[in-house]
């Protein structure tokens, strides 16, 4: 069985870039997909209103109800599994999704600060809504990667001098580099240039001449390695999301293998 590198350039409870190797390109595309319409996250999907006196209609109420992110912990419930939230608001006052009382401590909004409505003297919004269980691939609200991409790591190779009478043109990249050039390079004080080390693009405003003054460079790929940018709702973290993706082709690869077995 294949052993693959994965190395983190940045992490947070969110979001995650990182690089994994080695992956061809159709591999990592599925790990892509899978993360987009294979993990399932709770949504906001039957909405029963008792007063809805402020100036959205019902249906407005329930598109905004669908679209705010719910805690989702992994492994604890199963496709088609509902849970109920309440929300009583009167006015004057803003309907905030924080204003959501969940029947399950498990699951909660993931932001408090979603506003729902503005609501004046006189208006109220009472209702009942249950949140389902599913996938992104069976509707969008689902999709607990809000930003999935995945590009290839880069390197660059100096090539040579600039001549001391040429301009010196901003030569833009955007990404992750891997180092190889570290006695060309132009660092901080807190991270210096080391051959091997991981980059971003943004740590020298993704212009190369800022990273090899003076140099020419030139870019390639590096083989079979890949940067994947994740960013979640907060239906749960960046790490679940990745490793509930991979499980999910675990799976398939086993329900495949068992098929043609038969």
């Amino acid at each position: 069985m294949t052993e693959y590198e994965v190395q983190f350039v940045d992490r947070s409870e969110r979001s995650a870039r990182f690089v994994v190797r080695p992956i061809t390109p159709a591999f990592a595309n599925g790990v892509r997909r899978a993360m987009i319409s294979d993990v399932p996250t709770l949504s906001i999907d039957t909405v029963r209103v008792i007063e809805n006196s402020s100036v959205m209609f019902d249906e407005q109420i329930g598109l905004r109800l669908g679209l705010i992110p719910l805690t989702t912990p992994p492994n604890e419930f199963e496709i088609g599994d509902e849970v109920t939230l309440s929300i009583d608001v009167s006015g004057p006052d803003t309907a905030y999704s924080g204003d959501l009382v969940s029947s399950d401590e498990l699951v909660q909004p993931a932001d408090n600060n979603i506003p729902i409505i503005d609501l004046k003297e006189g208006q109220r919004l009472e209702l009942e809504a249950d949140a389902v269980l599913d996938v992104g691939r069976e509707h969008a609200k689902h999709q607990g990667g809000v930003a999935v991409s995945y590009r290839h790591l880069q390197t660059v190779s100096v090539v040579g001098d600039r001549s001391e009478f040429e301009d010196e043109e901003p030569h833009i990249l955007r990404g992750v580099i891997e180092e190889q050039e570290a006695e060309h390079a132009v660092g901080t004080d807190d991270s210096p240039p080391e051959n091997g080390q991981l980059v971003p693009t943004d740590a020298f405003d993704n212009n190369l001449t800022n990273r090899y003054p003076g140099k020419e460079v030139e870019v390639t790929d590096v083989e079979n390695a890949f940067v994947f940018h994740v960013e979640t709702d907060g239906s749960m973290s960046a790490d679940e999301l990745v490793i509930q993706a991979i499980d999910t082709l675990e799976h398939r690869a086993q329900r495949l293998k068992e098929a043609v077995q038969l």
